[in-house]
């Protein structure tokens, strides 16, 4: 007999201002028991929900949705005020944890890089949090993960944050995704998946 397990409906979309509770559910975590943030504060739900706003103006926010409930989210920002930057972004990601390991991050990654370059942009940078030798706040899963995504380390920053009373390295890494004309398309903005 044919096994017809029920499959789950994942989908990427577009974040709306509506999950901005859940989706700070997510990075609080991380705030509260890593050090993969730096910040020691949760936002406030107005605040995030404002950054959540600000960010769709110009950049992809997208959440990871199983099931109706969302399991991660993935965002590009600016990389620098400053227009000769137009044509790189930061990108973050968090993923929520119970959902570690199951193709999410890159699902969403990859969703994130095919929307950057509809939106001509050359170039994602990621800034992460590591250590030399892994404790109970940090492991390196995150520089990991975006070597798997095609990121090189372009950079270093040693004990530059301090969490738990713990010093903590920085990293930049980079993934060039356009062709660096002399003459580069505008960025265009994108609000949808």
């Amino acid at each position: 007999m044919e096994d017809r397990k029920e499959k789950s409906a994942f989908q990427i979309r577009m974040a709306k201002e509506s999950d901005a509770q859940e989706i700070l559910d997510i990075y609080a975590y991380y705030i509260k028991n890593t050090a993969v943030s730096f910040d020691y504060d949760i936002p406030t739900l107005k605040e995030f929900t404002e950054k959540i706003r600000s960010i769709k103006e110009k950049y992809p926010y997208l959440v990871a949705e199983e099931n109706g409930k969302i399991v991660g989210y993935a965002y590009a920002a600016c990389f620098k005020e400053r227009e000769a930057y137009d044509w790189a972004v930061e990108t973050t990601i968090y993923m929520h944890p119970d959902c570690k390991g199951k193709g999410y991050g890159k699902s969403l990654y990859s969703k994130m890089e095919e929307l950057l370059k509809k939106q001509n942009i050359q170039n994602m940078n990621a800034c992460i949090a590591c250590i030399d030798q892994e404790d109970e706040y940090l492991t390196n899963a995150s520089p990991r993960f975006h070597e798997h995504m095609g990121f090189q380390l372009v950079g270093k920053f040693h004990k530059c944050g301090c969490k738990f009373g713990r010093w903590y390295d920085m990293i930049w890494m980079e993934k060039v995704i356009g062709d660096h004309k002399e003459n580069p398309s505008a960025v265009i903005p994108i609000t949808e998946v």
